[in-house]
């Protein structure tokens, strides 16, 4: 019966080999460890002043798992130039002398106390180097006591089954605390890294309590020769600047002034700092270290610059922005003047009939200009206001000759910085429009306003080329493709105008000129005399003089398409026929006409038609999509030659009997090859045996068959340039562009006035100082050419903009912290003579760009005295003190009850000292409590090392 029993028992065997997850986790530790070599560490040289604030950190990551739980374990080491390594000597030197290892040497360095911008354990502590391991983003936080010690104990076993040197610490709470546990191993020798973070300060809210708690975690007597030494800062706070006013609206950049006050060495026995007294007072401090912190603002430029750009990615247009427009006049009036537009094309009395587009577009305009928004987003006076902004020659229309020329100078004055913007010259209309456009969103009603603003523009565009006025601003030269599309569009219509203008003169010239002679010919006698003077006037004056006079060959462009001229066909090819010369500009040098010995005279011919750079685009486009083929080609030559075919004209005019030889010569030197008789002419007027030198001839590519410029000239018929058709259709192409202005969308008009916008916004932060700061000097250059390259890209990408803007709002805060600062420091302004103001410069410049700035001479110096001052002042404007009471000019007390310090926003202390722990007899070993005190918080973070051989 007892066999059966003992069958039917089933036996669980546990494989205790096996790796259980604990077992796993310090092995991945141990691993990293080996990967990182952290097993042999070099010794570096000591720490010197300010290593851990000015010098480079690296960093490096790697995740590790207990079980489901993730974590990051991260390695923090100081770099460039402090981990200079030892000589085999100064090593061999320090085994013999039995020195600390490198974590508890920086660990009892005083020289790096207190540094402004480190991670939170170096600053605690000392070290340059150590790891930590977290918790992963989405693990949870490490709360229970037995995990904290599990993490711990994991550690520990690392380290020792390493033998690395390394502190090693891992974080446990909330992570908001940042609290953690760590350890420093090394044969002898173990530190531990506690933590304590508490609410209640009561009990030790001064050194002495401190002291007590120090004292009794070492838990040994302090000898003489281990006496506690002590490094204390208190640190002030000043964030009430009445006494200095921001004129702008938004905050004042600068939002808080620290003030350190700092103790570096002293012993327990010099200070007394306990409930009832402390000698620990600001202007008593050896020390003081300023810093300051930016308010959480955005400037004035930047705040306009982000919410015009916003309007970028709006898809309404005008009309859907604006709503439907009123008219002043009823349908009936409107279609009434639209049928008298249709009248004065279908009137068979009328001998000439201008174009089309002409007549609707005239009466289309007069309605238009009646057209305004129901409900406007501003008031008419500011509409007024910035219509005299951008048109400021509107009340002395037309436009007097010195307002050109300072319109000319402001665009010659362009900075060199700026010429290869893509965007327009300062204020010019363009530039204009576009910081009036900035003004009114963020200030007058954003997209509307807008809207309302370009809604007008484009009707006073029409306005002034219907009544011929310039526009001011902008250069009547041809569109200048360096520049924005949209400022090319308002060069175009200014050409547009300005030949309008022209044509229309010469038209009324011509109107005089026959009313003249209709009424001089009344009279035989008058019909005489004017019979003598008409040839000088109109260029038949003495043989061999330029025909033609200034008046008549300055506006040489015919009259309107399909408006009958004067000279009808038969009259055209009667002046083809005749021989008098015509469009005579002047005499070209020496040179003579090869079949006869007239001179050659340079032709009055039609400048090239202007075009903007979509134009040429779309000319290029036409060009392209005629192909290969013979009808291709030959149209397409046809198109290119159109200019060619015009000069030849006037140049036939001007030279009757001329070839084409004589008008290489003129148009093309490169093309004649001069013969060697010819060359030895421009040095002497005959050769010596009186022959007649021998002529040139054309270039090899001026002889191939087929030739264009053969072609062209067979084709030409002489014809002065003022008969020719003109190249340039400036009511057609003013009609286009006015067309692509009121075509545009508001978010288009931003977006191709963008460069402008940027352009402008750099100037102002030129103007305001930008490369006079020392922070801003070397970044300034560099964000010029960023954003001169983005203006230039053949889209303008929205996105690239928003960060230009980016880095103009940070350029403009630093700009705006430099000024505040400086009114601060130096209220009554600098000159830079005196030593004082120029080191009170150089404090405000290192103060823009350092964490912390010490202070000259401390509290005994100029800059200090400055900084107690402001302070005083805010603990006077706190306490409602109306009259503040001065320090006297002797001694740094004042007669005043109140302060002149707040009490201190935190406190902080570094307890060291060196004792044998934990026997009396055990190796001497170095301690350290770092201890903060704030408003309702304690934080104390020790390193308590003791000796592992003789305990």
């Amino acid at each position: 019966m007892a066999d059966d029993v003992e069958e039917s028992e089933v036996f669980e065997i546990t494989d205790f080999t096996a790796a259980s997850e604990w077992e796993r986790f310090v092995a991945r530790l141990e691993q990293v460890i080996h990967d990182w070599k952290l097993t042999s560490v070099p010794r570096a040289r000591p720490l010197q002043k300010g290593d851990l604030t000015n010098a480079q950190w690296s960093e490096r990551s790697q995740e590790v798992n207990f079980a489901n739980v993730r974590f990051l374990i991260s390695e923090h080491r100081l770099k460039h130039g402090v981990e200079e390594k030892l000589t085999l000597e100064q090593e061999e030197n320090e085994e013999k002398a039995d020195t600390l290892p490198q974590a508890l040497e920086d660990m009892m360095s005083s020289e790096n106390d207190f540094p402004p911008r480190a991670h939170c354990l170096c600053r605690w502590y000392g070290l340059r180097h150590f790891v930590v391991l977290i918790p992963a983003a989405n693990s949870d936080a490490v709360l229970s006591e037995s995990k904290c010690n599990l993490l711990l104990s994991s550690l520990t076993i690392a380290v020792n089954n390493t033998s690395c040197s390394v502190p090693i610490f891992a974080q446990i709470q909330q992570k908001w605390r940042r609290m953690y546990t760590g350890i420093c191993e090394i044969p002898r020798l173990r530190t531990n890294f506690d933590m304590v973070h508490l609410n209640d300060t009561h009990q030790y809210n001064h050194l002495e309590g401190l002291l007590n708690v120090f004292k009794s975690k070492i838990a040994s007597q302090v000898s003489d020769r281990g006496t506690v030494t002590v490094a204390v800062r208190f640190t002030y706070v000043l964030n009430d600047w009445t006494q200095y006013s921001w004129p702008l609206q938004f905050p004042d950049p600068i939002g808080t002034l620290y003030l350190s006050a700092t103790w570096p060495s002293l012993t327990e026995d010099m200070v007394v700092d306990n409930d009832v007294y402390s000698d620990l007072e600001a202007l008593q401090a050896p020390l003081w270290s300023v810093g300051s912190t930016c308010s959480n603002m955005q400037g004035l430029l930047g705040d306009y610059l982000i919410s015009l750009l916003k309007l970028c990615h709006n898809t309404d247009t005008l009309d859907q922005l604006l709503g439907k427009m009123a008219f002043e006049e009823e349908d009936e009036e409107q279609t009434e003047q639209i049928t008298h537009a249709l009248q004065k094309l279908t009137d068979p009395g009328r001998v000439q009939f201008p174009g089309i587009s002409s007549v609707v577009h005239s009466a289309r305009s007069k309605i238009r200009s009646r057209q305004r928004p129901v409900d406007p987003p501003f008031s008419s006076d500011l509409l007024n206001d910035v219509l005299q902004y951008l048109f400021p020659d509107a009340s002395v229309l037309p436009e007097s000759s010195s307002s050109d020329l300072l319109r000319q100078q402001s665009l010659d004055s362009q900075p060199e910085r700026y010429r290869h913007f893509k965007a327009a010259p300062r204020d010019c209309l363009t530039y204009k429009l576009t910081v009036a456009m900035c003004v009114l969103n963020s200030a007058h009603g954003g997209l509307k306003a807008v809207a309302y603003l370009w809604h007008e523009f484009v009707l006073e565009m029409r306005y002034r080329w219907e009544n011929k006025y310039k526009l001011p601003g902008i250069s009547g030269t041809a569109p200048n493709m360096a520049c924005c599309l949209v400022h090319q569009k308002l060069q175009m219509l200014n050409c547009c105008i300005a030949r309008k203008k022209a044509r229309e003169e010469r038209q009324s010239l011509k109107e005089a000129d026959r009313n003249i002679s209709t009424t001089s010919f009344a009279s035989a006698e008058d019909a005489d005399t004017i019979s003598n003077v008409q040839p000088d006037r109109k260029g038949a004056g003495k043989e061999g003089e330029p025909r033609g006079s200034e008046s008549e060959d300055e506006f040489y462009e015919c009259e309107m398409e399909n408006e009958a001229d004067p000279e009808d066909d038969a009259a055209i090819q009667e002046s083809e026929e005749i021989s008098k010369p015509e469009g005579r500009l002047k005499v070209c040098g020496e040179l003579k006409l090869l079949n006869s010995d007239e001179d050659l005279y340079i032709p009055v011919t039609q400048d090239p038609a202007p075009m903007t750079e979509d134009m040429l685009e779309e000319h290029a486009e036409v060009l392209a999509k005629l192909g290969t083929t013979s009808e291709g080609a030959e149209l397409r030559a046809k198109m290119q030659s159109a200019c060619l075919l015009s000069d030849m004209g006037a140049f036939k005019a001007a030279n009757p009997g001329c070839s084409l030889e004589d008008f290489v010569r003129w148009y093309s030197p490169r093309d004649w090859v001069k013969g060697e008789e010819e060359e030895k002419e421009e040095k002497e007027d005959e050769t010596t045996d009186g022959r007649k030198p021998s002529q040139g001839h054309l270039s090899p590519r001026m002889q191939l068959p087929g030739n264009m410029w053969m072609e062209v000239w067979s084709q030409s018929k002489p014809m002065p340039a003022h008969r020719q058709k003109r190249l340039f259709d400036d009511t057609k192409e003013a009609e286009k562009v006015l067309h692509f202005l009121a075509a545009l969308k508001p978010s288009e008009v931003i977006t191709n006035l963008l460069p402008v916008l940027i352009q402008a916004a750099l100037e102002r932060l030129e103007e305001a100082g930008g490369e006079s700061i020392p922070s801003l000097q070397p970044h300034f250059g560099q964000l010029v050419n960023t954003a001169s390259r983005l203006t230039r890209t053949p889209v303008q990408d929205v996105k690239k903009y928003e960060e230009i803007v980016r880095q103009i709002s940070m350029a403009e805060l630093l700009i705006a912290k430099h000024q505040s600062l400086m009114a601060k420091f130096l209220p009554n302004g600098c000159n830079g003579e005196t030593e004082q103001v120029k080191d009170m410069e150089e404090f405000v410049c290192d103060l823009q760009n350092q964490p912390e700035v010490p202070v000259k001479d401390g509290p005994r110096g100029h800059i200090g005295g400055t900084i107690h001052k402001l302070f005083v002042s805010a603990q006077r404007a706190a306490n409602m003190v109306e009259e503040f009471e001065k320090l006297e000019e002797d001694t740094s007390e004042t007669v005043s009850s109140i302060p002149d310090f707040p009490a201190a926003a935190g406190r902080e202390f570094i307890l060291r000292t060196t004792v044998s722990r934990p026997a009396p007899y055990s190796r001497p070993s170095p301690q350290r409590m770092f201890c903060v005190l704030m408003d309702n918080e304690l934080r104390l973070a020790g390193a308590f090392s003791q000796d592992t051989s003789f305990q």
